[in-house]
């Protein structure tokens, strides 16, 4: 039997609310299949099982607060009857491997997008109920497929298809109501503030910076984006993790995870991209196997990451596995950023503006696009040394932009 549990979906993350079953009892499930939807406040995520098996009992019910490590859900592993596993009790508590003992669950609470009183609103994800707000779709309207009666996305998405297009309001026509992004930007911004807060009290911080000059990488680029049209050229910033991913490589001490009282090598490289989302607030979601994808896959992996960090549509996995973080705001031209580092992470690697300065090359002065490139580190997972070696592979790998292809 498999004990099925709330993940943990970052350091800031204490607990979620379900809202929505995606299986049902007697379905089989594969690896990395998507079981359900949790609310959290970076928004609606959809959580994967990483064990295949027959989904036995379903516990978790829409509208519940859960902690992390709370049972959701129970799955029969090969050999086992799943009517066998739904008839056994369930568990107290299943916390995550490695994680600490999460508090009792505290009672069910309403979610209030998914309230639903008699003669309230219908019961809905929030995923749903932005899209019908978008598309002007009364929810009342809208018939739920799910045995629950929960509306999902794609009953709006279906409902949507069948309506007629909504009437253009009068100019009397009462003001739409302000949308529900400011509560939860404001949810999401003191929920960072707890972790960078803690990130500042508990690491030992030490930061390192270099100017790289990118002349070369970037007429590497601008020959290879020649004659591809624009939704197919490769941008930058896909450079900059590819050749971070790369480093890493080299200096494993900055990739990976400080838990239980010492420092734990990640197997893989999943950089997390600092992503700002629209109407306040912040993600970082994995973009996994950077260093392994040739670059133009990488470019649409994280065109894809990118969209739906902001449509709120990333999964489980790619908020609970970052190895590292990259933050780049050169676009709003910043020179240089330090970041804090997102325990249990150990490192962060800024970049700022690409910008045209005198640089000395061959012991002539001439004009070449210039990055500033930083390093926030973990003092008890690596040392100034290691971090400069870092710094010093990413100066050899935009001088050499053929071995990031």
């Amino acid at each position: 039997m498999h004990v099925f549990v709330m993940p943990s979906l970052g350091a800031d993350m204490e607990a979620g609310t379900f809202v929505e079953w995606l299986v049902k009892p007697g379905q089989a499930v594969a690896k990395g299949e998507v079981l359900c939807v949790v609310e959290t406040d970076k928004g609606a995520v959809e959580v994967e099982t990483w064990t295949p098996g027959t989904v036995a009992k379903l516990v978790a019910e829409p509208g519940q607060r859960l902690p992390v490590g709370a049972v959701m859900a129970l799955l029969a592993t090969e050999g086992e009857a799943w009517e066998a596993v739904a008839a056994s009790p369930v568990p107290a508590a299943a916390p995550a491997e490695g994680a600490a003992q999460p508090p009792a669950a505290p009672a069910a609470q309403p979610l209030e997008a998914l309230a639903g009183a008699p003669g309230g609103r219908p019961r809905a994800s929030p995923a749903a109920r932005r899209r019908a707000q978008e598309l002007g779709l009364d929810l009342a309207a809208v018939p739920s497929a799910s045995v629950d009666g929960v509306i999902s996305l794609a009953d709006v998405e279906r409902a949507a298809t069948a309506a007629p297009a909504p009437a253009a309001p009068s100019a009397a026509a009462a003001p739409a109501p302000p949308a529900i992004a400011a509560p939860r930007a404001q949810a999401m911004r003191e929920a960072i503030g707890v972790a960078m807060a803690r990130s500042k009290r508990e690491i030992p911080h030490y930061y390192l910076g270099t100017q790289l000059d990118v002349e070369a990488a970037s007429l590497w680029l601008e020959r290879r984006n020649a004659g591809v049209p624009v939704t197919g050229r490769v941008l930058f910033a896909a450079l900059e993790i590819k050749a971070v991913a790369l480093a890493l490589r080299e200096v494993p001490e900055l990739n990976g995870f400080f838990a239980d009282g010492r420092f734990q090598p990640a197997a893989a490289v999943h950089p997390g991209i600092a992503v700002s989302l629209r109407g306040g607030g912040l993600v970082a979601p994995a973009l996994h196997h950077a260093d392994t994808l040739p670059l133009t896959e990488l470019m649409e992996r994280l065109k894809d990451l990118l969209r739906r960090a902001r449509s709120r549509e990333l999964r489980a996995s790619e908020l609970a596995d970052p190895t590292v973080t990259i933050t780049n705001l050169g676009e709003l031209g910043v020179d240089s950023v330090y970041g804090v580092i997102q325990p249990p992470q150990v490192a962060l690697v800024g970049f700022g503006r690409v910008a045209v300065r005198p640089w000395v090359r061959d012991g002539a002065l001439v004009p070449a696009r210039v990055l500033h490139a930083s390093l926030s580190a973990d003092h008890r997972a690596s040392d100034g040394m290691r971090g400069a070696r870092f710094l010093a592979a990413l100066e050899r790998l935009f001088q050499q932009p053929e071995s990031l292809a």
